[in-house]
């Protein structure tokens, strides 16, 4: 009889080696999944981190363009007064060459700004580009070409910062 108990612990270590092969089989893939899992989630925190970023720098470069748009806004009045001047009858010619100067300063400085003026007389009128506060009939004119220009526009780039106020010719 001592035979018998020792024989049964021999027939149950294969299975018992066999049953810890399992155990140590089923935690692999647990670990694996554990493991998936974490890289999923890196993954989608790296992919919303990048998202976020993007947005903050779009972001950023919209609110530079709306201040530097604003800027170059409140400088346009000092560009119709001095051009205003500019054909104001005047008898002392070097106030009317101080304002010319002062002009071509002006127009330098928006020029190297990437601001550029546009609305001129015999150019064809554009809804994007131009505000028609008048029409007149003149058989000279083409139809749709700007007679008279009230108010120089201005654009930076393909953005226009001013709309050009004219006359159109029907």
């Amino acid at each position: 009889e001592p035979a018998a108990p020792e024989a049964a612990k021999q027939a149950e270590a294969p299975k018992q080696a066999e049953g810890s092969k399992q155990k140590a089989e089923s935690k692999q893939p647990d670990a694996l999944e554990q493991a998936k899992a974490a890289q999923a989630q890196e993954h989608d925190q790296f992919l919303r981190l990048a998202a976020e970023y993007d947005n903050f720098r779009k972001r950023t470069q919209r609110e530079k363009d709306g201040i530097y748009q604003d800027t170059v806004k409140k400088f346009l009045p000092v560009y119709d007064n001095l051009e205003r001047a500019l054909h104001h009858e005047t008898a002392d010619e070097a106030y009317k060459k101080g304002v010319e100067m002062t002009l071509t300063e002006l127009v330098k400085i928006l020029d190297a700004l990437g601001v550029k003026p546009f609305g001129e007389a015999g150019e064809t009128f554009d809804p994007q580009r131009h505000n028609a506060v008048m029409h007149i009939e003149d058989e000279s004119l083409g139809e749709n070409v700007i007679a008279e220009v009230f108010q120089t526009g201005f654009a930076h780039g393909d953005k226009v910062i001013r709309f050009a106020m004219v006359k159109v010719a029907n």
